[in-house]
């Protein structure tokens, strides 16, 4: 038998196995034939949007988007007016984004633009629940206060129900 072979000692033996992390086997079954975010997703045990972070980041990925993809990447011709300026780290950050959204919802609706109208309903829609699901309820709700006046402005025919969860969303302390 030839020095250190088998032995379990020597230089090789020195260094542990190197864990694989998921980010690497994402890109791996990426390079090898996997393309699609569903199946990286459920091969791997991530979510899609983790999956399709790594390959964006990677530049193997482009036009994919939900909730939790990055705004850097952008989705549209109206991203741009967005991306970077948007947070709800504190309610001043929230109410920062709500004044930009604001601005620039009245500026979309100026110009009959109501692609961009809607472009800055969603980014407010996506702020709302991105504060929500990290437990930042004040933040939340300057961003869900912000939607609820633009999606019942101009509205007299409200049912009962909504009415009444308006009511009660405007006596939430924020």
């Amino acid at each position: 038998m030839k020095k250190n072979q088998g032995t379990g000692t020597g230089p090789a033996a020195a260094q542990p196995a190197r864990r694989v992390s998921r980010k690497d086997q994402i890109l791996s079954l990426f390079t090898s034939g996997i393309g699609s975010v569903e199946d990286l997703a459920a091969i791997t045990g991530a979510r899609p949007s983790y999956v399709a972070s790594v390959l964006q980041d990677s530049g193997l990925l482009a036009g994919y988007f939900d909730l939790y993809t990055t705004t850097a990447h952008p989705m549209n011709i109206y991203s741009k007016f967005f991306a970077g300026k948007l947070g709800f780290k504190d309610e001043e950050t929230a109410r920062q984004s709500v004044a930009l959204l604001d601005r620039l919802y009245g500026q979309f609706a100026l110009a009959s633009d109501r692609a961009g109208q809607h472009h800055a309903l969603l980014m407010g829609l996506t702020m709302f629940d991105r504060a929500r699901w990290t437990g930042k309820e004040v933040e939340a709700d300057v961003f869900g206060q912000w939607l609820i006046s633009r999606l019942t402005e101009g509205r007299e025919d409200f049912t009962k129900d909504e009415a009444r969860w308006l009511k009660e969303l405007e006596a939430s302390p924020s």
